[in-house]
């Protein structure tokens, strides 16, 4: 009798236990209360289906807007006891900007061009025409007559911030279109004044890469890449710089490219003066001021502290020299300066900055 109650008691803690291990299971994984099974990764992970990395999404909408770029133009040799003609070609890429055929490129790749070829990723050869060009930024605005053209994504407020993933689209060396990626290693201005503050990638970039697209990995834009930047050794030869390159920022390029539309170039301000601001206060050292400029004319003298412009107290040197590039030649602008611990009020008509010849 003592032998049988002590397996029936063996029986009965063995199913209690076996109850409250049951409830746990059903409390920890609520997939067997609804009747589907171990849903856990630990029991259903398929290593041959593990999910990758890819930016193939991104690049397939944005790829096919850049094109490749053919430009011939005939020079003289400068051979003095033979002058012949012959036939320089250039080779680079461009961005398709708009469904009207607008196309942004670098400007060396079509400077002094005769012809033009546009090579689309979908095979078809179109000439284009020459719209404009801004020499400080390096771009050119070219024109193509067809249909069906697929456009670069486009933000009008997009944020480009350091560290973040950017991939290069361009056509080095005619090998066909080529990707290649890095990230933002420095990121540029978007003002007119500053026309030479780039977007800094570790992106790879060779010959023909120059007018492609910089983008991000959603695909969108983010600069139009420039492979020109060249630097002398110890030796002086010329040589490129590896893990560093650059791209104009899209904000700064779209601007370029929507003036170079509209008026057939782009126009800046200029009052001819150099300056340095301040660590602990607000305005702008004047350190330099052109001969002849429309500082000069107004009176304003090296040594100068420019603290206002029409009556907007001036911040930083940065936002001032925007602001004038951006203010259209022929402008009045009233000036307050501190010079000698006295205000001044001086007005100065803006001039227009031009390309050096």
């Amino acid at each position: 009798m003592a032998s049988l109650n002590a397996f029936l008691g063996f029986i009965f803690r063995s199913v209690f236990l076996g109850l409250i291990v049951a409830a746990l299971i059903l409390l920890f994984i609520p997939d067997l209360r609804m009747g589907s099974g171990f849903a856990d990764p630990w029991f259903s992970r398929d290593s041959s289906s593990a999910e990758k990395i890819s930016y193939y999404d991104a690049l397939a909408v944005s790829a096919p807007a850049v094109v490749n770029i053919y430009s011939v133009g005939i020079e003289v040799s400068n051979n003095p006891f033979s002058q012949r003609l012959r036939e320089r070609t250039s080779l680079g890429s461009g961005v398709i900007m708009s469904e009207n055929g607008y196309i942004l490129t670098c400007y060396h790749v079509v400077e002094n061009a005769d012809t033009i070829a546009v090579s689309l990723q979908d095979s078809r050869l179109l000439e284009a025409e020459m719209v404009g060009f801004d020499v400080f930024t390096d771009l050119a605005v070219l024109k193509v007559k067809a249909d069906n053209l697929h456009v670069m994504p486009q933000l009008a407020e997009s944020s480009t911030r350091v560290g973040d993933v950017v991939m290069a689209i361009g056509n080095p060396f005619d090998l066909g279109q080529t990707i290649t990626h890095g990230i933002v290693s420095r990121t540029g201005r978007n003002g007119l004044a500053n026309y030479v503050d780039y977007i800094q990638t570790d992106a790879v970039l060779n010959q023909g890469n120059s007018g492609g697209a910089l983008v991000d990995s959603n695909g969108v834009l983010v600069g139009i890449t420039n492979a020109s930047f060249l630097v002398r050794d110890n030796r002086s030869r010329v040589r490129s710089v590896d893990g560093v390159n650059f791209a104009v920022p899209y904000q700064l390029a779209k601007r370029v490219m929507d003036e170079i539309i509209a008026s057939g170039k782009v126009t800046r301000g200029q009052l001819g003066f150099a300056g340095s601001e301040f660590n602990n206060r607000p305005g702008i050292l004047v350190t330099a001021v052109q001969p002849g400029s429309p500082a000069d004319v107004a009176g304003l003298l090296v040594n100068d502290i420019l603290v206002a412009i029409d009556g907007i107290e001036v911040e930083t040197a940065t936002k001032t020299l925007d602001r004038i590039a951006e203010t259209p030649p022929g402008t009045i602008m009233q000036l307050e300066v501190v010079r000698d611990g006295n205000r001044i009020a001086m007005q100065v008509v803006v001039g227009e900055l031009r390309a050096p010849e």
